[in-house]
């Protein structure tokens, strides 16, 4: 997913700066962030939000803070996604927890042969943790599996990345040559240096944009399996419980969720049982 990141600093306003910049200006942000994704900005952020925030206003020809943010509230145009997009950095990468694709893989053949798999990761990012699902469904079920992967996030711009499935090959030196001959076109001429996904994998995914927080998740069945890894570290103790209450709904009893390396929900157990090093089993 994205994520929020950043340097950090304690200084209210510096001198200097193109703008100016105040803790209310950073409050206001904090607290608009949070409304629309969820996200809690802790106060370390100072730095990050006024670097990612300067480029919207040079962007919309506001002259400070003040006057964007106000301008942002009474506005309910697009510029809404441009100011998540601006404050949320994705971190990823092909088969990132290795531990979790192999806990995958024995769980999806430990099934008979032809049963059908919804899966869902909810923090797709630029798609290099999509693909590796995929590619490890095609491995564990053979070709033309019964396989659908929902694959999500809240920035736009990481979404069409991942559905292009276009990345520069030193973004797969963590593939086998193996698996980069079977699932990536590299290309020739102009595009040497850059690879493809092929459409075997592509065809396995439907890209879509949720916002985890928001009431209005497209779902219509119930999900075997459910990647949300490092979301919910950004999200304060009620936000979580209200997201893993919702993932709970639209789960199938018995069904995988994997989560990040940080991340523990032992206050819910009535929700998920921990089955495995941060897999859990839904209730």
């Amino acid at each position: 997913m994205s994520l929020p990141g950043g340097e950090s600093t304690s200084s209210p306003l510096v001198q200097g700066r193109e703008f100016v910049w105040a803790d209310a200006d950073f409050a206001r942000v904090q607290a608009l962030i949070y409304q629309h994704a969820g996200i809690s900005l802790h106060d370390g952020k100072h730095a990050m939000v006024y670097s990612r925030l300067s480029r919207r206003l040079r962007e919309t020809g506001h002259g400070s803070f003040h006057d964007y943010l106000s301008w942002l509230e009474k506005t309910d145009g697009p510029e809404w996604q441009e100011f998540v997009n601006a404050l949320t950095t994705n971190l990823t990468a092909f088969f990132r927890e290795q531990h979790h694709f192999d806990i995958l893989a024995s769980h999806l053949r430990s099934k008979p042969a032809g049963t059908s798999w919804r899966v869902w990761c909810n923090a797709a990012s630029t798609g290099e943790e999509p693909y590796s699902i995929v590619m490890t469904a095609l491995e564990a079920l053979g070709a033309n599996p019964s396989f659908k992967l929902m694959a999500s996030d809240i920035d736009s711009r990481v979404l069409a990345t991942a559905a292009a499935g276009i990345y520069r090959l030193e973004n797969l030196k963590g593939l086998s040559a193996e698996r980069q001959q079977r699932f990536f076109l590299k290309g020739k001429a102009s595009n040497a240096g850059m690879a493809r996904a092929k459409p075997e994998l592509q065809r396995l995914i439907e890209f879509l944009s949720v916002n985890l927080i928001r009431d209005d998740w497209p779902f219509r069945e119930p999900f075997d399996v459910v990647f949300c890894r490092n979301v919910m570290i950004y999200f304060d103790a009620p936000t979580q419980r209200r997201v893993l209450e919702r993932i709970h709904r639209v789960m199938k009893p018995g069904g995988m969720l994997f989560v990040g390396h940080a991340e523990n929900f032992s206050e819910s157990r009535d929700l998920f049982t921990l089955r495995g090093k941060t897999v859990y089993e839904r209730r």
